[in-house]
């Protein structure tokens, strides 16, 4: 549990919608740090009513000033009154003279966060104060600062008086993709309200010089300078317009020239007025070239798994054919044996054909094995009900075949003998123990001798099974007119097994 969820526990001011909106806060204001080149805390009230430090997050383009882990402190007594005044004001407090932290100098501001809230008729209010941010700016490394540093410090100022506002972060923004996030150091731009460039890093322009612009972009609309980049293109993200023009906080990829660029806009507003958007932008053409080739390596994957299943099927057909057209008995029940254990095989493939992941829902899988069953019980003219108590969840393919195989021997062995054409009950009990599963299965047949286990070909698979591939244990226990219970008890891994348990 977090230092912010502990303190909610006992802090009935800290409600769960609070809590929510201070961590889509915490998950997205890296970039603020990074701007105001400064170092950025979180503090809420515990339930004494004392500032804890719940965050932080050090610039990555300067000094931090807390080589330690605030996280979890008390609020220090030269901090106190600063913070206390911000939070009961819920405006922003500067410190007047430079405070002084492990010996070194620094400027100090406390900054109010507050929370936006919908009325019940629809409109737009903001919450009392519900946190501060303290902004620790390392003055050792004071110099007269460049355009592009002025700049980032503007649109830190901007972004924290959003947040005084109760209009940073938008509620209504969608979760942007965390792998290939632009940074402020990837290149920012900075739009007015109508959509033009008022400042473009080195960075940004670069990007778009490999998109195939040239020429300067401040002084331009950026949404003209992309449609000049896309003339021809037929395939264009439908957000693209609306982060180009900074009018909503959205992603929106831009891909040129086998190029692509990942936009991001955050639209900046005064008094809940849009008057301008910061443009974060990255050069992601490597990374969106390696996500291609994953996705087309798991489709080949997915379908060399139906194609396993295509031939196994056909397999099983051809064996059901030859049993068929065999005289004799023992020999058609032979290969109607090998039919339902292929198929048993089968369907594991298929499930692995409809899905993303090397791992299956085994609950589908066993439920469509037992389906193979049917076809055993009215061959031996048997009446039998199949029932399973418990979930397997999802298990990883190399679990999944070997178990799907002994489950339709122990299952099949059941009905044809066990029941031995009259009608019963089959059931299948699941249950996880730790890191371990442990299967049941138990018939309400005539039942074995004590001891006198099956020598057949379908124990020796079981045996092989569980015990060679899965690593694990079989005990059969027999009881006289009572019918026999087998249980299979084996390790599945915890980063492997994705089912809950049940």
């Amino acid at each position: 549990m977090s230092e912010l969820e502990e303190i909610a526990v006992d802090n009935p001011h800290l409600s769960e919608d609070v809590v929510r909106w201070i961590r889509q806060l915490l998950g997205d204001w890296q970039f603020i740090a990074d701007l105001a080149f400064a170092d950025l805390v979180l503090w809420v009230r515990d339930a004494s009513g004392e500032f804890v430090a719940v965050a932080h997050a050090r610039p990555s383009g300067s000094n931090t000033v807390f080589y330690r882990d605030i996280i979890g402190q008390r609020i220090r007594e030269q901090w106190a009154t600063l913070v206390t005044e911000a939070f009961e004001s819920g405006s922003a407090v500067s410190s007047s003279s430079p405070d002084w932290f492990d010996q070194a100098a620094t400027r100090l501001k406390a900054i109010p966060v507050r929370q936006q809230l919908r009325t019940p008729s629809g409109g737009i209010t903001r919450s009392a104060p519900i946190a501060v941010i303290t902004r620790h700016t390392n003055l050792s490394e004071a110099r007269t600062p460049s355009r592009l540093e002025l700049t980032f410090l503007s649109c830190a100022n901007d972004v924290l008086d959003m947040i005084v506002a109760g209009d940073f972060p938008d509620a209504a923004a969608p979760t942007g993709p965390r792998r290939g996030a632009p940074r402020v150091s990837d290149g920012l731009i900075r739009l007015d309200f109508d959509g033009d460039v008022t400042f473009a890093s080195p960075n940004a322009l670069s990007a778009f010089n490999r998109l195939g612009y040239r020429g300067e972009l401040e002084g331009r609309n950026l949404s003209e300078v992309t449609t000049e980049l896309l003339p021809q293109q037929l395939n264009v993200d439908e957000s693209l317009p609306v982060v180009v023009t900074g009018r909503a906080s959205w992603w929106a990829d831009l891909d040129v020239r086998g190029v692509s660029i990942t936009l991001r806009a955050i639209p900046i507003k005064v008094s809940g007025v849009r008057t301008g958007a910061i443009i974060l932008c990255r050069d992601v053409t490597d990374l969106r070239r390696q996500e291609q080739e994953l996705l087309t390596k798991d489709a080949t994957i997915r379908e060399i798994h139906h194609r396993v299943k295509n031939n196994l099927q056909t397999v099983a057909s051809l064996l059901r054919i030859q049993a068929r057209r065999t005289h004799t008995t023992e020999a058609r029940d032979a290969l109607l044996q090998a039919m339902r254990r292929v198929a048993s095989i089968a369907v594991v493939h298929d499930t692995l054909a409809s899905g993303l992941t090397q791992n299956v829902d085994f609950d589908d899988v066993f439920d469509r094995v037992l389906m193979l069953t049917t076809e055993v019980a009215s061959s031996h003219n048997t009446r039998v009900v199949l029932n399973r108590e418990g979930s397997f969840g999802s298990l990883p393919s190399e679990a999944a075949t070997p178990l799907a195989l002994a489950l339709t021997e122990l299952v099949t062995n059941a009905v044809e003998h066990g029941l031995a054409g009259r009608s019963g009950e089959v059931t299948v009990v699941v249950t996880h123990e730790g890191e371990n599963l442990s299967v049941v299965v138990r018939d309400d047949g005539s039942g074995l001798p004590e001891g006198r286990v099956g020598a057949g070909l379908g124990t020796q698979i079981v045996r092989t099974l569980i015990e060679g591939e899965l690593g694990g244990t079989i005990d059969w226990h027999t009881m006289v007119g009572s019918g026999t219970e087998v249980t299979l008890n084996f390790p599945v891994r915890n980063e492997l097994r994705l089912g809950s348990q049940p």
